[in-house]
């Protein structure tokens, strides 16, 4: 049994270290997306899609191990959770204490993951309402009333009001 355990804190030790690595991955791409540089935002979502594939294989150890101890300890395996492990380890405090150690870092890190990919995603939506918004002005511009503006062989000029046709520009 203290061989399961210290397995299962493992897993959760290696599977904060990785959301530590996540989440300086993320804290990097926020200045990368203020200042609008596509690729270095390539990169560094195909380095949180490396990331995330091994925390999802560490999940499958995790789930795998807390399934042996509980099995061990003839405990449902279907509804046994790392909170109900601690809670059931609470004739080993020293156990116990470790393992609710290591769920609280792995839970604040993946908190704090969470909280930074929030606003990221806040960050691109408000790209992305700049970009609407600036089409919007660009269509808008092009279904501008004409205005009456004629030339000497008495035919419009077509020539829109407020808006100088010739000022794209195609960085935008």
């Amino acid at each position: 049994m203290a061989s399961l355990m210290e397995t299962l804190i493992d897993v959760l030790d290696r599977e904060t270290a990785e959301y530590e690595k996540l989440l300086d991955l993320t804290l990097s791409k926020t200045p990368v997306i203020v200042s609008e540089n596509l690729d270095d935002l390539a990169k560094i979502t195909d380095d949180e899609q490396l990331e995330l594939s091994k925390i999802q294989s560490l999940d499958k150890e995790m789930a795998a191990a807390i399934k042996d101890i509980a099995i061990v300890l003839n405990k449902d395996v279907e509804t046994m959770s790392l909170r109900r492990l601690i809670r059931i380890m609470a004739g080993r405090p020293s156990e116990q204490r470790a393992l609710a150690e290591a769920y609280d870092k792995l839970m604040a890190t993946a908190k704090q993951v969470r909280l930074v990919n929030e606003r990221n995603a806040e960050l691109i939506q408000s790209a992305l309402d700049m970009v609407h918004f600036n089409m919007n002005m660009l269509q808008s511009a092009k279904s501008a009333p004409e205005s009456a503006n004629y030339n000497k062989g008495a035919y419009s000029t077509g020539a829109t009001l407020g808006v100088d046709r010739q000022s794209f520009d195609a960085k935008q």
